[in-house]
């Protein structure tokens, strides 16, 4: 059980992340890739992502699977605040890690190859070999999926903004359930250890995550700013993002005309099918129905909280409504030169 203890200034200083965090579902979804977690949700991603590892620089994949292994703890400095300002932003934090830091946050993890130990050492070629394999990593597993993630994740940022507009803190917190359980002044969820955490008047950092599977996730070090990554809703389909080729012109074809658009426009700040309709003047299925259009059109996000459906747009649907057509184009990360001796295979 996890519970984490709120006071009154805890509860003025908790806020909901900006959007996702690229290095927490980075090690997250390397946690799945090691178990069998969500099947019918990341079964799919998995076989195209391990595939696409294969191409990676040999040991990468492996380095940054064995530091977030699939059923155990893994090191807080692979997931530094820095990281919601960007990748970069917080890959060069986990390349500034104190050495001290690096061997004593090593230990968590339940076994220490020898060919990882230079790292614990705070060695400046295995440092670099780990930043590099982050970027390669993410490039490949995160990377094509990152629309759908920022979909997903404003999806889910709506709801939490119309509970706290609705009922306050208590809302907020109050709506964070099944996952998380207020009793107040203690938020409680389920987790593998006993662990209490006391914010002591630093609030608390709550990070939508797409590849948190059912229990939230926090830092070990209760020293550091308190953060706590939870599951945002999401179907099977995910992955699939937009579709491409005679299909896309198809759908898009379909969603193409003044009524959708309207619609598409009414959902720009978020709302609900309830709202769309009131809004547009349509009947309730017919909402419905075109709400659906769009999102199968990759153009709007849905999350369904208890009986209320919240819809908000996608980059792809913002760009569209913006006359940009520059989410054709997405660019790659920065290139980045492999190390000369790459971690050994054996």
């Amino acid at each position: 059980m996890l519970r984490i203890h709120f006071t009154t200034e805890d509860l003025l200083r908790t806020k909901v992340a900006p959007g996702p965090d690229p290095l927490w579902e980075a090690i997250l979804s390397a946690n799945l890739l090691g178990n069998r977690d969500g099947q019918a949700v990341f079964n799919s991603w998995r076989a195209q992502t391990r595939a696409e590892l294969r191409h990676l620089a040999p040991g990468y994949a492996r380095l940054v699977r064995c530091l977030a292994p699939p059923h155990s703890d893994f090191p807080d400095f692979l997931t530094p605040p820095e990281g919601i300002h960007g990748l970069k932003a917080g890959v060069e934090a986990v390349l500034a890690t104190p050495t001290q830091r690096l061997r004593t946050e090593l230990a968590v993890l339940p076994a220490l190859p020898t060919w990882i130990r230079p790292l614990a050492e705070g060695d400046l070629d295995a440092i670099t070999t780990l930043s590099h394999a982050l970027l390669g990593y993410h490039r490949v597993a995160i990377g094509p999926y990152w629309p759908q993630i920022r979909a997903l994740t404003e999806a889910d940022r709506a709801v939490r903004a119309r509970s706290l507009l609705d009922g306050g803190a208590d809302g907020l917190m109050h709506g964070m359930r099944p996952t998380l359980r207020w009793k107040p002044p203690v938020l409680e969820a389920d987790y593998p250890v006993e662990r209490d955490v006391h914010l002591d008047g630093r609030g608390l950092l709550l990070i939508p995550s797409v590849f948190c599977w059912r229990t939230p996730v926090t830092l070990i070090d209760q020293a550091l700013d308190p953060t706590l990554v939870y599951p945002v809703s999401r179907g099977a389909e995910w992955w699939t993002g937009v579709r491409t080729g005679q299909g896309a012109h198809r759908v898009l074809a379909g969603v193409l005309g003044p009524g959708r658009a309207l619609i598409l426009r009414m959902v720009e700040e978020g709302c609900t099918t309830g709202e769309l309709a009131r809004r547009t003047g349509l009947a309730a299925p017919t909402a419905s129905r075109n709400a659906t259009a769009l999102r199968e059109a990759g153009l709007i996000a849905s999350l369904r909280t208890a009986n209320t459906v919240t819809h908000v747009l996608t980059p792809l649907g913002t760009a569209l409504l913006n006359a940009d057509t520059s989410y054709r184009s997405v660019p790659p990360l920065h290139p980045y030169r492999p190390p000369t001796d790459p971690i050994p295979q054996g």
